[in-house]
């Protein structure tokens, strides 16, 4: 059964009681920890953006004040997030009005999730909405190989897509198409779909849509890219400051899987995707 279409109203309640916004779990400490590790230009947290402009740590902490509603007070160091439920449902508009521009021309579109555990659902909700309007749904590189450095070393991922939506996969990892995918912030899984798709003279997408490396990935390279990004995540919203992302959707990613359906169904309804 399809998750009813909520009202606007009704879903600033779920944002809210969900976690989703509001006060988030996402910790203090380990926001202003990434927003330094960002002014240092660390490329953990860069994900694969790199700034036009120095942002400094109170340039940040005033920007994700701005657009995520997080405290822009540097004195404040301990506790949880809080993301402004309103920011969340603006930013979730015009990623639907983003939606409906690219599916009104039929552009072939990628989807891409470095957090397959938790987005997965609402990415694939999106993909089979996308196709059903007359999008290709990319899948460049499936099966292919990607080495990403992680503290660990450098590992060898399997690049693999499930319900149209990419993600990458631990070396010994279960067959094609089975859940989960690996969580990761890294870029090389988009640069190196996108050049699989360039080699192959195949299309290249006209939006990439996603989370982390995904976004800041493509958006770098000069694709549109719109996504969703947790408040220790300044490299979305610093991407969208310098009009690198076109959207970014503060909202915290670790919740329950089924805590996104209802944002599923409001977007396709907003951009008439609905099915």
């Amino acid at each position: 059964m399809l998750t009813p279409v909520p009202t606007r109203s009704a879903l600033r309640t779920h944002l809210l009681t969900a976690g989703l916004a509001g006060t988030v779990a996402t910790p203090r400490e380990r926001s202003l920890r990434r927003y330094r590790m960002f002014a240092a230009r660390d490329p953990r947290v860069l994900i694969g953006l790199e700034p036009k402009y120095d942002w400094r740590f109170g340039d940040l902490l005033r920007l994700m004040g701005e657009r995520c509603g997080v405290s822009a007070d540097p004195k404040d160091t301990s506790g949880h997030d809080v993301i402004d439920p309103d920011r969340t449902l603006v930013a979730l508009d015009a990623f639907a009005d983003r939606l409906a521009t690219v599916a009104a021309t039929g552009s072939p579109v990628l989807l891409g999730t470095g957090h397959p555990h938790r987005l997965l659902g609402f990415y694939a909700g999106l993909a089979v909405g996308l196709s059903a309007a007359g999008c290709t749904v990319l899948t460049p590189a499936q099966g292919q190989s990607v080495d990403i450095t992680t503290r660990f070393g450098v590992r060898t991922y399997r690049l693999d897509y499930l319900r149209g939506v990419a993600m990458v996969r631990e070396p010994g990892a279960r067959a094609a198409g089975s859940e989960p995918g690996a969580h990761t912030h890294s870029p090389l899984p988009v640069r190196h779909v996108l050049a699989a798709a360039a080699d192959g003279g195949g299309p290249l997408p006209a939006m990439v849509i996603g989370d982390h490396g995904w976004v800041c990935g493509a958006g770098q390279l000069g694709f549109e890219a719109i996504g969703l990004a947790d408040s220790d995540d300044p490299a979305l919203f610093v991407g969208e400051a310098e009009g690198r992302v076109s959207v970014a959707v503060p909202l915290d990613d670790t919740v329950r899987s089924d805590y996104y359906r209802p944002l599923t169904r409001y977007v396709l309804n907003r951009a008439c995707l609905s099915q």
